[in-house]
């Protein structure tokens, strides 16, 4: 009996429940009508193409921009590489049968200037070669490609380089100048 009673309960409560949902439907409907101009075109910023044509050039391009919804900037350049132009300088002169040129360019590096120290072959010194441009080079270190390196090696705090002496005597002459004005 009991159940029997918890059933009608239950089909009463639902059929309620659903007559009022059926009753609340509502809708609307609105037109809007007008005409919308876009003037404003979207914006961009086109990193300028750096062309090298030659693939036998120590040089390679690099370009960027950047955008906002205001200002757009970009830019392009080419960049040098050293050490390859001095690779096709040395191999040139090389060819042309300069072999102490071809030496004396790559020498220009100071790993070459080190190895070649290293290996008991100095490099090129104004037209010396072997002993008499290994003499040169101690008697002119500053002409070194690896000068502050060397400085840091074989200079003691008690002697004095060339340009230190120069920066001493430049100084004392500023401030001997300073007094007299």
């Amino acid at each position: 009996m009991r159940l029997l009673h918890c059933i009608i309960l239950c089909t009463i409560l639902m059929l309620s429940i659903s007559a009022f949902a059926a009753d609340t439907v509502t809708s609307t409907s609105s037109t809007v009508t007008g005409t919308t101009t876009v003037d404003r075109t979207p914006s961009t910023a086109n990193a300028p193409s750096v062309v090298i044509n030659n693939q036998d050039v120590c040089s390679f391009a690099a370009s960027a921009a950047i955008q906002t919804q205001v200002l757009g900037i970009a830019g392009g350049t080419a960049i040098r590489d050293l050490n390859c132009e001095r690779l096709k300088l040395s191999r040139a002169l090389y060819r042309m049968g300069m072999k102490v040129g071809a030496i004396a360019m790559l020498c220009q590096d100071a790993r070459i200037f080190n190895a070649m120290e290293m290996a008991g072959t100095p490099c090129p010194f104004k037209g010396k070669i072997g002993l008499d441009a290994a003499k040169a080079w101690a008697e002119n270190p500053e002409m070194r490609p690896d000068y502050d390196k060397w400085v840091k090696e074989n200079v003691t705090d008690v002697e004095l380089t060339k340009e230190e002496a120069t920066g001493i005597g430049i100084g004392i002459g500023g401030l001997l100048l300073m007094l007299l004005l």
